[in-house]
């Protein structure tokens, strides 16, 4: 029989394997060597943008969401496999990338990171009834409780949360060069994570390609469809050069296309309208949301994976369906 001593030394030396795998379930994926390209990634990204804050936020939400899990000892048998850690991940992102560098605000990121991931196991267990899981919703709901906050909490000071205001169209004009809409397609992969930068899009797309090379063409090709129906649709330029319509089609076409679905025709047109959607939803939300000068996050990816899992198709299992 297990003591408690023997739990304490087998996590010790599992720690650093897990905390790798929980950058890597971000994207779904349960592979070390892909969170710590993740990881590389995301400090080149983040300090070549000269927001380094985003990266050590990055690494300290990992390690806080990991060790809640530990600590609360969550009757979860993936936690060993990452899935304490990927919520917190993008919480230690968000925090610095929308507000102040104060020591409360570094508080904040520690005491959402914990909470995300008793959130994510409590709302698993309200969805497993319809055999879906939480995705990354428990970092969106629990940044949004910070998040609205800081607007009364001077200790969270909300210097980069957008204007509160009513949207309105952005007439801005994309410069549509081939290596322009090159570096576009890679800033939506990037900014999985906050991260604004084409290299680190690269380095993403590397750690997929290590663990799951379905995994990596999917996301390839959903940023390049994310921004092929943002430009068609003449969404917002800066965003979309920004890399702001990719992200959330990214998550889903892994999600549907390498992840939840069987790879076979069906589920290649499941996924690629699941892609499209996405981006609906996305600037649905953004509009929704812009009153409150509140940023979507994932959320866009979460409506819409939910929206294509409900049904339970049987082609999801059954390729002779």
């Amino acid at each position: 029989m297990a003591t408690t001593n023997d739990y304490i030394e087998q996590s010790v030396r599992m720690f650093p394997r897990t905390v790798a795998r929980g950058i890597g379930q971000v994207m779904f994926q349960d592979s070390k060597w892909t969170g710590l390209l993740f990881l590389i990634g995301i400090f080149w990204g983040a300090y070549m943008e000269g927001i380094g804050l985003v990266a050590w936020g990055a690494l300290i939400g990992v390690l806080v969401s990991t060790l809640t899990g530990y600590v609360l000892k969550l009757p979860d048998t993936g936690g060993a496999n990452g899935l304490w850690g990927f919520n917190g991940v993008l919480v230690g992102c968000a925090f610095p990338t929308f507000l102040g560098n104060t020591v409360w605000m570094w508080i904040g990121l520690v005491i959402c990171a914990m909470m995300s991931t008793f959130v994510r196991s409590g709302l698993d267990n309200i969805m497993k009834q319809w055999n879906v899981s939480s995705l990354t919703f428990p970092f969106v709901l629990s940044t949004w409780v910070f998040l609205l906050s800081a607007r009364l909490f001077d200790g969270f000071p909300a210097v980069n949360m957008g204007t509160a205001e009513f949207p309105h169209g952005d007439h801005s004009v994309l410069d549509m060069q081939f290596w322009s809409l090159v570096v576009y397609w890679l800033r939506g992969i990037s900014q999985v994570f906050l991260i604004k930068s084409w290299v680190a899009g690269l380095f993403f797309l590397a750690g997929l390609a290590v663990s799951n090379w379905r995994a990596a063409v999917w996301a390839a090709v959903a940023s390049a469809v994310a921004l092929m129906v943002a430009i068609v649709w003449k969404g917002p330029g800066t965003d979309i050069s920004n890399g702001l319509y990719g992200f959330s089609a990214v998550l889903t076409g892994i999600a549907l296309g390498a992840t939840f679905c069987k790879p076979y025709l069906k589920t290649t047109i499941w996924c690629l309208l699941g892609i499209i959607i996405t981006v609906f939803v996305q600037a649905a939300m953004n509009a929704f949301f812009a009153p409150m000068g509140l940023p979507t996050l994932t959320g866009p990816f979460c409506v819409t994976t939910w929206i294509f899992l409900f049904p339970a198709y049987r082609f999801f299992t059954d390729p002779s369906k």
